[in-house]
């Protein structure tokens, strides 16, 4: 894989951010030509400064995608980008909807632009399983982001365009195995919004293999997800708080489990595919391929499509605790 980015000058938007700064460490590991990290966090940019020290395959660039004029500049010589900059907290594109469409959406047909007047090889943008039959801002946003990066291809063929589908990522700012974490810590209430909401689940390292490996095989249109495990996020509570409550002094038993309702645009279950989707995909060993519609000659039946309990957390085969055990620890959560 390092073939595909060794000697390549590399854009990596929201290069700061949880996912953002993983892809630019393992990119610097494949020996690109340079990586030009893009986000509005002068800190965050300081302080990865400091923890990779001074490289000459490193550039710093404080914009927001939201500036197609900054995106241009920082395009200019760009042969692949990986499109990370978003906003990605349910709460706060629920309550700020029109920034998030600013951002998610129009900040997306920016990246567009500015890559086809760069003419950039292939984009990669990163999207969440919660672009799938959306309930919520964030969700409807980032559909749009996926519909205007896949419709690029059908009017352009010079760049390749690509998605990348996550589900939630363990350990990322933000997400809740850290805010869990820490109500252990405190010694309680941990809290619960619905008792049988289910979620897929995927750790950085997933995610990032993901993403690179997307980057190889695009050919233009493609939305990739990884096939992965689903859990109750009770049970997801229950062995964080076997594990970690002993270690910060607190009796497991003497911990609250407080159900505090769905937030506001919360799915109670989420999806990989919609039904749609599911006639029109690869199915590979690790991953599903949804091929766009340009490329789609003939749908598969729905009876031969994937079946849901691939793709419905609600559906899958969850987890049990010790599986769940075994992946926190893999990802470094406990």
């Amino acid at each position: 894989m390092s073939g595909s980015y060794s000697g390549r000058r590399i854009l990596v938007t929201g290069g700061t951010g949880s996912i953002g700064s993983v892809i630019v460490k393992s990119l610097l590991q494949m020996k690109p030509e340079v990586v030009r990290i893009l986000s509005r966090d002068e800190t965050r940019q300081y302080e990865m400064q400091h923890e990779v020290g001074a490289r000459a395959d490193m550039r710093y660039l404080i914009g927001d995608i939201r500036d197609e004029q900054r995106l241009k500049r920082a395009m200019e010589g760009v042969d692949v980008v990986f499109h990370a900059a978003a906003l990605k907290h349910v709460p706060g594109c629920e309550y700020n909807p029109f920034e998030a469409v600013c951002t998610n959406v129009q900040g997306t047909q920016n990246v567009i632009n500015a890559a086809l007047d760069a003419k950039v090889k292939k984009v990669i943008a990163i999207s969440t399983d919660k672009a799938v039959n959306p309930v919520n801002v964030m969700g409807a946003t980032k559909l749009l982001a996926e519909k205007l990066i896949v419709t690029a291809n059908n009017w352009i063929r010079d760049v390749r365009f690509c998605c990348v589908r996550f589900g939630n990522v363990l350990g990322t700012r933000g997400s809740i195995v850290p805010t869990f974490a820490k109500q252990i810590e405190q010694g309680g209430p941990v809290t619960i919004t619905d008792p049988k909401m289910t979620r897929f689940m995927m750790t950085i390292e997933d995610a990032i293999a993901l993403c690179l490996e997307a980057g190889e095989m695009c050919k233009g249109g493609e939305i990739f997800t990884l096939k992965m495990p689903s859990l109750l996020v009770s049970d997801l509570v229950e062995v964080l708080v076997e594990t970690l409550a002993p270690r910060y002094g607190h009796d497991p038993e003497l911990i609250v489990r407080q159900l505090i309702g769905a937030r506001p645009g919360e799915k109670k279950d989420e999806e990989l595919l919609s039904e749609d989707e599911a006639t029109r995909v690869d199915e590979l060993e690790r991953m599903l391929v949804v091929k766009p519609l340009r490329l789609t000659r003939t749908v598969t039946p729905p009876d031969e499509a994937v079946p849901r309990r691939v793709y419905h957390s609600g559906e899958a085969d969850w987890l049990e605790h010790d599986a769940i055990r075994e992946m926190l620890a893999r990802a470094g959560c406990i």
